[in-house]
């Protein structure tokens, strides 16, 4: 299909950075823009690449405290004075009761201006979407959907996903589907959003009784204003593609078409591959590009094609954030690439200098990326199938949908 892309990015989005030994390295981010720009994204008919602006603290404030972002600020002056919290200005108490200065979320300088970086991103690439700029709107870098209000949480300082969406509606939208495939609950924006009619939050993630952060469970389902809308497909550890995919397809697209939304918004978190340090689903870059041709498709069948995406999760930073993220930009991009495509020596060559790792030949790994449709038949014994069975019995009759 004919589409035209947006893509917010910067080097300067590399600055998010908590340390060398945080699995959130900014390595996977330079890897994913050397490699789809090697393989010719920018040249492409209808994509853009820009630049973005930081956010403000006005933009910030639509969904973050004042205090907060205060907080934030001050703390990574601190960090710049090589003071980290300990003594003076800031206590080590009041930064961990903001979820700053802790092993997930440790000081790093400049904090503030990163994060707010980051932010700015998904805004730009928001609002190219919004006004029609492109059909499509990328940010990479973004994705941080387990910051709060008031406190970073998991990695995430600032809740990129939550102010762009914030954003949206003060500019008119009236209906926003959410949806996220990291590994993790999309914890922030479903409390972001869990009273507001307006926004549906779906998360398909490995259950809480295995992974951070607890929560997302099928009984979530929004507040008494929009019950209904919070929507969490939890699924057992070890759960590979086919089972992946088969919960997707049973739950997201039947209520996105009901909720009809004017706007499509996807966190694409890939670190729910097997190769993944921190989580323990079994997929394949494979799957994960089913997954992300399936959303793509879903946004021009229910929002008229008007879709936002971002990154988010990933911690395999060499054989599996940069080919799933760059499948992701070409499938946005209208010209998906073909799985058997080769990565570029140049990229192969980058990938071996910066760190001294035998970079992935190809862009596959083989599997067929398949999977056998929940409607023609499910077994109550199959974990998975309880899973998608919870979601559908917790949701679906608040669409006029049979469990």
């Amino acid at each position: 299909m004919t589409c035209t892309l947006h893509v917010a990015w910067d080097d300067r989005l590399a600055g998010y950075d908590f340390g060398p030994s945080h699995p959130m390295a900014p390595l996977r981010l330079k890897l994913t823009m050397e490699l789809a720009q090697a393989l010719g994204l920018a040249h492409l008919d209808g994509v853009t690449v820009e630049v973005p602006a930081a956010a403000t603290s006005a933009e910030l404030e639509m969904f973050h405290d004042p205090g907060y972002i205060g907080m934030v600020r001050l703390a990574g002056h601190q960090a710049m004075q090589g003071d980290g919290g300990l003594s003076g200005g800031l206590t080590t108490r009041a930064l961990l009761m903001h979820g700053l200065g802790t092993e997930d979320d440790p000081l790093f300088p400049g904090m503030h201006e990163a994060a707010a970086m980051v932010t700015g991103a998904t805004l730009a690439a928001a609002r190219a979407v919004w006004t029609s700029a492109a059909q499509h709107g990328a940010s990479v870098a973004g994705g941080l959907h387990h910051a709060m209000a008031g406190n970073a949480s998991g990695f995430c300082v600032y809740n990129d996903l939550a102010v762009s969406i914030a954003w949206l509606l003060s500019q008119g939208a009236e209906r926003i589907a959410y949806v996220d495939v990291d590994a993790h609950h999309g914890d922030g924006v479903q409390v972001a959003f869990w009273d507001d009619p307006r926004v549906l939050t779906i998360s398909v993630h490995e259950s809480p009784d295995t992974l951070f952060p607890g929560t997302g469970r099928p009984g979530e389902t929004g507040g008494a204003h929009a019950s209904g809308t919070a929507v969490n497909v939890a699924l057992p550890a070890g759960t590979g593609d086919a089972g992946w995919l088969r919960a997707f397809h049973a739950v997201v697209p039947p209520i996105v078409r009901s909720f009809g939304p004017q706007l499509l918004v996807s966190q694409h978190g890939c670190d729910s591959h097997r190769d993944d340090p921190l989580t323990n689903l079994d997929l394949s870059i494979d799957g994960q590009r089913a997954a992300h041709a399936a959303i793509h498709a879903l946004a021009h069948e229910a929002s008229g094609g008007r879709w936002l995406f971002t990154g988010g999760g990933g911690y395999e930073h060499v054989h599996v954030v940069p080919r799933t993220w760059t499948h992701l930009l070409f499938e946005a991009a209208g010209v998906p690439l073909d799985p058997g495509t080769a990565t570029p020596q140049t990229w192969r060559n980058l990938v071996a200098y910066t760190t001294s790792q035998i970079a992935p030949e190809w862009m596959t790994e083989g599997a067929p990326g398949t999977f056998v449709d929940y409607e023609s038949g499910h077994n109550p014994a199959d974990p998975v199938d309880r899973a998608i069975m919870a979601t559908r019995k917790a949701v679906f009759p608040h669409y006029g949908l049979m469990p």
